[in-house]
């Protein structure tokens, strides 16, 4: 959709928004812009870096839920039935 923008689109886009919002103002709008930018780009980091750790601790979970498992087959006892006692 923008890939078809040429220099001559950019420039009337540029001169609209200009006579939109005034040449006193695009300074400080650029500056909201850039700040609102900064704010969203920190909290995405902040949400990635929250769930990284939930990630490895989850799969340590699985991990020694997988050991338990095996170490219950390897003992003979029944890993569905709580009742079942290991073979002799």
């Amino acid at each position: 959709m923008l890939g078809n923008l040429n220099g001559w689109h950019l420039l009337i886009i540029l001169a609209v928004v200009l006579l939109l919002f005034g040449a006193p103002k695009l300074p400080g709008l650029a500056k909201s812009v850039g700040q609102s930018m900064r704010i969203f780009r920190t909290e995405i980091k902040t949400m990635k870096d929250e769930n990284a750790p939930a990630a490895s601790t989850s799969s340590d979970t699985s991990a020694t839920a997988n050991a338990q498992a095996e170490a219950k087959t390897e003992s003979g006892a029944d890993v569905g039935n709580p009742d079942s006692k290991p073979k002799p």
